[in-house]
């Protein structure tokens, strides 16, 4: 959602690959067309600019709200070495990660701090977060693959809380880590979640996170503690999440296993 309350889709397709509605859902424009190989995240900043996650070309873009780049982190299809056979392009590709690299392979999350500076979870090929200034100039990169404090299986989605914490969605260890701006560990959210897999925490700090692995969406404190939960647990993916200045919810289904189920969902708060 931007400012306006405008929602803009990242959509698996040539045609139309960022598509804008307004909150009724009713087609506004898109564009991006023949610039994206597996568009996988997106974040708009505070002044409305859009940035988006390439996962298999391995960038980080940010555009304006009409299309027009502005800059680029990552060189197009340049992977570093995890130990990932670099024509493994598959969504397990994580699992044969040995050691962590530089950025990126197969990037999935995005986070901005208050300062601007940039948080990538750099996961489907990778097992790091990568920490860049606001002109794309990396700071520093932490994290291993594994299931101890520290480790990833999948970083996915990332969030920076009101307190300056550094929130990952550790996918396919079914936590959420919390972590300082310099890498250092925090704590593991003592609620197991199926495939965490982003955040968006609004301004009375409630957490919403989609389950990808479970199909649920789960709400939380900001400590971890669950307060509602809704969905089932079938082969549905939930695989993004945001709200509205009505704090209304929008959940996207992408549709792996059910195709027909592509789409954008809103939960309007009673």
């Amino acid at each position: 959602m931007d400012s306006q309350d405008r929602v803009f889709v990242f959509n698996r397709t040539p045609d139309h690959p960022i598509v804008v509605f307004d909150r009724d859902g009713n087609y506004l424009y898109s564009w991006g067309e023949g610039l994206f190989a597996f568009p996988h995240a997106i974040l708009i900043d505070k002044e409305d600019n859009v940035w988006l996650v390439e996962r298999n070309n391995c960038q980080v873009m940010k555009f304006t709200p009409q299309g027009k780049l502005l800059m680029t982190i990552g060189t197009k299809g340049y992977r570093s070495d995890t130990g990932v056979d670099p024509t493994d392009f598959s969504s397990g590709a994580w699992k044969n990660v040995t050691h962590g690299g530089g950025p990126f392979n197969m990037p999935a999350g995005i986070a901005l701090n208050p300062a601007g500076e940039v948080f990538i979870a750099d996961g489907y090929a990778n097992c790091r977060v990568h920490r860049f200034s606001p002109d794309g100039k990396l700071i520093l990169s932490w994290g291993e693959p594994g299931n101890g404090p520290g480790q990833f299986n999948l970083p996915h989605g990332i969030w920076i809380d009101r307190h300056g914490r550094v929130l990952v969605a550790d996918r396919e260890n079914d936590r959420v880590q919390v972590f300082t701006q310099e890498g250092e560990y925090i704590t593991t959210w003592p609620t197991r979640l199926i495939g965490a897999a982003l955040f968006y925490v609004d301004d009375e700090d409630t957490v919403y996170i989609p389950e990808h692995n479970g199909g649920f969406i789960s709400i939380l404190t900001l400590e971890g503690e669950r307060l509602a939960r809704w969905g089932a647990e079938i082969h549905r993916s939930c695989h993004g999440i945001y709200l509205d200045s009505h704090k209304d919810v929008y959940v996207v289904q992408p549709g792996e296993w059910a195709p027909r189920s592509r789409r954008v969902v809103k939960f309007t708060r009673k």
